[in-house]
């Protein structure tokens, strides 16, 4: 589902250039949980931005469900994104002016639905995430628990094969954390999911761990 062929990816800042992934082979098959650790600066962020199509690699290939991700033009690459991968963050990066209703639909929208035939799927989704009382609500009146409950719902709103987690916990307290680790594995089913974190303890619950160090796979 996920492959990695040499890939290196190397950042310019100012007359320094800085080498996040360096020569990294790997492959993530269909449907499996994988979770990736590492120091601050390791380069595994950068892995998932690479596999989420948010970047592309200095050298090398990434192929995600198939497809070539530096082989693809901005506007495929956006709408491949959006219909096949679902992305969460750290920062959760909700819309402040949108309900917790309408930012889970936005992606949906932006791909063309209409508000009235996207709204039952949102509802569904919020009411999974035990959000059922607060569709009305905006970002600011959640707490963080929350908000990141939103973003795992709007990461779902168009079913992706491949959901990517950037330290979906990192902002939380341990309990609420482990309540987000809960909900990404009961979302996980048949998906392809991926989380990238600095807590060892999810190695625990995963199918497999990766270590990453100095952009090699350690």
């Amino acid at each position: 589902m996920i492959e990695f062929r040499n890939v290196s990816k190397v950042y310019t800042q100012g007359p320094r250039r800085v080498a996040a992934l360096d020569d990294l082979s790997l492959t993530i098959r269909p449907g499996e949980f994988v979770v990736v650790t590492g120091p601050s600066g390791s380069g595994k962020s950068s892995l998932l931005h690479l596999a989420g199509g948010l970047d592309v690699p200095t050298e090398g290939q990434v192929i995600v469900d198939g497809r070539e991700m530096r082989a693809m033009g901005d506007d495929d690459l956006t709408l491949f994104r959006r219909n096949r991968i679902g992305l969460v963050f750290q920062f959760f990066n909700l819309l402040p002016t949108l309900s917790v209703l309408e930012n889970t639909a936005l992606p949906a929208l932006l791909s063309g639905g209409r508000f009235a035939d996207v709204q039952p799927a949102a509802e569904r989704l919020l009411t999974q995430v035990g959000l059922q009382d607060r569709m009305t609500h905006r970002p600011e009146e959640l707490s963080g628990g929350e908000m990141q409950r939103v973003a795992i719902a709007r990461a779902l709103i168009n079913d992706p094969p491949i959901l990517l987690a950037d330290e979906p916990t990192g902002n939380l307290d341990s309990a609420t954390g482990a309540e987000i680790l809960a909900l990404l594995r009961q979302f996980h089913g048949e998906r392809t999911l991926v989380i990238v974190t600095h807590d060892l303890s999810m190695e625990r619950v995963a199918d497999r761990s990766l270590h990453i160090r100095d952009g090699r796979l350690a």
